[in-house]
């Protein structure tokens, strides 16, 4: 028999002012996916490192990556999905956009501009 545990708290109280919209969504989806099957208290644990693990790279010992990667297939997949289809942001170094910008001007002279006055 499978143990079950309370499912009467509330999930929106774990959500933080400082919580982005699409944070919040994911994390909260895999606590409602997961809410009775595991200690309250573990399941937050286990959606907040989900998150982390999904938005900032984060890594953990193998036995909680497994974990968590099993727990989220589902979720992590229709996230993955949406996020394919949203724009990229491409950082650029500095030294590779002050390059480009001098490629740039020499390829069309007409585009840059001189504080100079013009010769009469």
């Amino acid at each position: 028999m499978t143990q079950s545990y309370p499912t009467d708290w509330d999930i929106e109280k774990y959500r933080n002012d400082t919580d982005i919209e699409e944070h919040w969504q994911l994390r909260k989806e895999f606590l409602k996916a997961h809410k009775g099957k595991f200690p309250e208290d573990y399941l937050v644990a286990l959606a907040t490192a989900f998150t982390n693990m999904e938005f900032m790279g984060c890594t953990y010992p193998a036995p909680l990556m497994v974990r968590v990667a099993e727990l989220s297939k589902d979720i992590a997949k229709k996230y993955r999905e949406v996020k394919k289809t949203k724009l990229q942001r491409t950082f650029v170094s500095a030294s590779n956009a002050a390059e480009n910008k001098i490629k740039k001007r020499q390829s069309d002279p007409g585009t840059y501009t001189s504080n100079k006055r013009p010769r009469q």
